[in-house]
Order: structure tokens, then sequence, then C-alpha cells
């Protein structure tokens, strides 16, 4: 099988497109041919190396995917060669304790498909029949390669692990990337006040137009002081941290008393500085979150589903113009998921009209 892969750590230099083994499936588990992968954040990271993750080299990169069932392991059922699928990336083992209470992103030896396993960015997949969902029908293959990772991320941050309610208001910072953009689709659906910042004035504007109330370009204007303008002093109920390092302090401080700060990522570093004293003294709640639980996932997907939600796209390039797509990603300019086309196009006609 053709796939884009490398055999050494560093910048987008490094990936290869070429010929691969394709893989076989094992017990209760299916191979998945690819219509269509998207780019996230984790996968510049893998290529660069993650600290403590060893990879198996040559190693595929890719957490996300949909396409077709092509072959079904022994013990399979519900699947069948040519259902239409999405993926869930996250792997857990099903039989720990954390598994056993049906919350399988705390597994003690969870993994993602395209970190610790090969993933999404070659024409064919390995994964668990566990993992598959069928492929929303309004939506294009591009649409649902897209939603996966970043959906049931901001899912479980907002949904379960902040408790969501309507009428509460939610800041998001760096509007723009995959989680982000989730969570204002999320929050917006859970009828929820939304302040999205940027350095971006293009990026801004389309974040009103997804429905944000509120935006704030960081760049010209202090976020801490604006947020504490628009509430009228109060701060906002939940803060969407994703970025780290650069916003920390301003997350904590923007909170209201009682507030919630979930973050599920670092892309500007992971050290921040710590304002302890804003912590206790406003009693916030700091909430941890890792991609999400098959209870999370069932939801997600039921609401894409329900709702006719779908996924921002930036753009689409073939498989092997990936290198193109990772350096896009690294550059930052991108609004919405960057989408490698597996299947030579032949979606193309759908998009178009789906735009």
């Amino acid at each position: 099988m053709r796939g884009l892969f490398f055999t050494g750590h560093g910048g987008p230099e490094k990936l290869v497109f070429g010929e691969l083994p394709e893989p076989r499936p094992g017990r209760d588990e299916v191979v998945v041919r690819l219509r269509a992968s998207a780019l996230n954040h984790l996968d510049l990271f893998v290529l660069r190396g993650l600290p403590g993750v060893p990879v198996v080299l040559p190693h595929i990169g890719g957490a996300d995917g949909a396409g077709t069932v092509a072959a079904v392991g022994e013990g399979v059922m519900g699947w069948r060669i040519g259902s239409e699928v999405v993926l869930n990336p996250g792997l857990w083992c099903g039989t720990c304790e954390a598994c056993g209470c049906g919350e399988e992103s705390l597994c003690a030896v969870f993994r993602l498909l395209g970190e610790h396993v090969d993933g999404t960015f070659a024409e064919y997949v390995k994964v668990p029949a566990v993992s598959l969902a069928p492929k929303p029908g309004h939506l294009s293959w591009y649409e649902s390669a897209a939603f996966g990772l970043t959906f049931l991320t901001a899912w479980r941050m907002l949904m379960t692990r902040a408790g969501l309610k309507s009428g509460e208001s939610v800041l998001i910072h760096g509007i723009g990337g995959g989680v982000a953009l989730a969570a204002l689709t999320f929050a917006k659906l859970a009828g929820a006040t939304v302040f999205a910042t940027s350095s971006s004035e293009e990026k801004l504007a389309r974040a009103r137009k997804m429905g944000a109330d509120h935006t704030i370009n960081y760049t010209s204007t202090d976020v801490v002081g604006e947020i504490r303008r628009l509430t009228s002093r109060r701060g906002v109920d939940v803060v969407v941290e994703t970025v780290g390092q650069a916003t920390w302090t301003s997350s904590l401080r923007c909170a209201a008393k009682g507030g919630r700060v979930v973050t599920c990522g670092a892309t500007s570093g992971p050290s921040p500085t710590e304002e302890v004293r804003l912590i206790f003294w406003n009693q916030l709640s700091i909430l941890g979150s890792t991609m999400g639980s098959r209870r999370d996932w069932e939801a997600m997907v039921g609401a894409v589903e329900a709702s006719h939600l779908r996924p921002v796209l930036d753009s689409v390039l073939p498989l092997d113009r990936g290198r193109e797509a990772y350096e896009r990603l690294a550059g930052g300019a991108h609004f919405g998921k960057i989408v490698l086309d597996i299947a030579g196009g032949a979606d193309c006609a759908q998009e178009k009209a789906g735009a």
C-alpha cells in the first residue's frame, strides 16, 4: 500500500511517501480502506519525537480517518466488508479498572492511533472493531475524516469534565485550531455565551460567523481586561485551555470565582508560571482532559448526526503532498482541519457541492 511515513525524527523534511506492507486484521480487529485522513498538532509532535514515547520505525502518523471496512478479523460482529465508518483514535485494553468503569481514556495503557501505533496516513489502517462508528450520513468523506480527535476532545472537555450548562460562558483561546473550533461548536450547541481569541482578524471574523458572541485580538487588546469589561468584572464560567504556557496565567485570571479551567494540551509549552493564589482564593477547578471514553465517543457522534454538525475544513491535499500539509499545520495560518485525500479525488465533486 502507499503511505506517508518517517524513518527518523525531525521536521517535515523527514517524511517519505512510498510503499508499505498492507496490514492484516487479528482477532477482534478490522482493516479499513481509508478515503481520507486529517492532521492534528499531535502529528507534528510525534514527527519531532515525544520524550518517553518510542515509536517503531518506519512510522505512519495520523489519528483521524474515514473509509470502508476492507477486511474483518475473527470474532468481529456488527461490521461487514464495505461498511462506511469513522475511527475513534483512542485505543484501550478493555480489562483494567478504568475500562471496567467505562472510563477508557483513563486506561492504564491508553494509546492513540498515529502516536503509539501506525495511523491513518496510508491507504489502509488496522484498528479494533470497537473503534468504529458508522459514517454520519450528512458528512462528506473529507468532513468525516476531520472530526474524530478534535470533536471527541472538545466534547469531553466541555460536556463531561466541565459539565457545561446552558446560559454559562466559555472562553476559547486561539480560535482556528481543530479543538478550539470544535469547542465553539459544542458550546453554542449547549447554549453558552462564547468569547474567542486570536491574533488574526480574519479568524475572528470567521469565528463570529460560526456563532462566537465576543472576539478578542490578543495582539492589540489585553484579554484579561477585556473579559473583565465584557462580563462586568465577573469572568467566565469555563476556560478551554489548549495553548498552555502562553495563555495559562490569563486563563486563571479570566475565570470567574468558582469557575473551571479545563486543559487538554500545551502547544506553546508545558511549563507555565503558576499563580496558586488565584486558584485557591477564587476556588477554581483545574480539570485535565484527554480524548474521551466510549460513552463520550458515542454521545459525540450522536450529537454530530442529530444536529447535522460539520467540522471546519481548511484545505484538502492528496496524500503524496502530505509534507505540504505538515508544513501548513506547523505554520499556524490554517483555520480548521487540514485533510489528506487518500482515495484520489473521488470525493471532490461532493466536497465542492457542500462548500
